[in-house]
């Protein structure tokens, strides 16, 4: 299983942006999706999570402002982050739960992108 995310870029603060984690030999209907970020000097930490069955969870910095959703269609789970603050810079990643759990551990993940920049300009 390989995953890929894409969509980072350079936005300015209060701007919206929209990432996509896709997978390569697998549907995500099989697997949980989370989304981390790692910010220079710091560690890597949870962003949001998509179970198999559907239900979302969020990091208490990403509730009310990122949404995490499955496109079908492009077989990609995406992150739509609005609102966003230059604390919010990091390098992204999507993982794979194969259990379906998702969730903020990041010992539930076994697969790993490569990442994708986002940079949140002041």
């Amino acid at each position: 299983v390989q995953l890929q995310a894409s969509g980072g870029g350079l936005v300015q603060a209060g701007g919206s942006l929209r990432i996509s984690c896709a997978v390569s030999g697998r549907t995500f209907s099989d697997y949980g999706i989370g989304w981390f970020r790692q910010a220079p000097g710091k560690q890597r930490e949870f962003v949001a999570s998509r179970s198999r069955s559907g239900g979302t969870t969020y990091a208490d910095s990403a509730k009310g402002r990122f949404t995490i959703s499955r496109d079908g269609g492009r077989n990609t789970v995406d992150l739509q982050m609005d609102s966003l603050k230059p604390e919010d810079t990091a390098i992204y990643y999507c993982a794979l739960d194969r259990w379906g759990r998702g969730g903020s551990p990041q010992s539930r993940y076994e697969a790993w992108g490569q990442g994708t920049q986002v940079t949140v300009s002041s």
